[in-house]
């Protein structure tokens, strides 16, 4: 990991860092407010919130309800709470951990993958419209550079909690 450069970086990338973290928060915010016109509870009667373990599940294998919290950067109660949920719901199952038999890891079901992949082809069609007068090089190209930034910010992070906010530096959610 590179260390922290951030007082050596020349006004101008930091006025265009600036511009990006705006954007960012507009797109956070644009995405919240899309999810927000959705009802709450998702087509199959379980929390959106919820959907984040599914596709963990799906996309990383079986694991402990341990292991999805650090990875969802979440407490494992909540982790829990929704776990309990899906499996209720029959969309994700209990299973004896092989390493360890007092142990139990969650893992999809087959009504699980197929909740997850309507719900996907759900966002696919809403993407698709919302970049309906793009281009497909201009998609790739957007698909190639958030790639890039979420590989920056993931390789990065830990600077983030180390980071201390200079004097001169604006108030947290100053100019966002």
């Amino acid at each position: 990991m590179a260390p922290n450069t951030a007082t050596a970086r020349p006004t101008a990338e930091l006025d265009l860092a600036d511009q990006l973290g705006h954007e960012l928060v507009r797109l956070v915010r644009l995405i919240n407010k899309a999810k927000s016109q959705v009802a709450k509870q998702g087509p199959d009667g379980i929390e959106r919130a919820a959907y984040a373990i599914l596709f963990t599940l799906i996309h990383e294998g079986p694991q402990r309800t341990s292991r999805l919290a650090e990875s969802l950067h979440s407490e494992i109660s909540t982790i829990s709470r929704q776990s309990s949920s899906l499996v209720q719901h029959g969309l994700v199952e209990r299973q004896a951990d092989p390493e360890d038999g007092r142990a139990c890891l969650l893992a999809p079901t087959a009504e699980g993958m197929r909740v997850f992949e309507e719900n996907r082809k759900q966002r696919n069609q809403w993407l698709a419209e919302v970049l309906g007068d793009w281009t497909e090089g201009e998609i790739q190209t957007l698909n190639r550079l958030f790639g890039r930034l979420n590989t920056g910010i993931e390789n990065h992070s830990p600077q983030l909690a180390d980071a201390q906010p200079s004097a001169s530096a604006p108030a947290k959610g100053a100019n966002a």
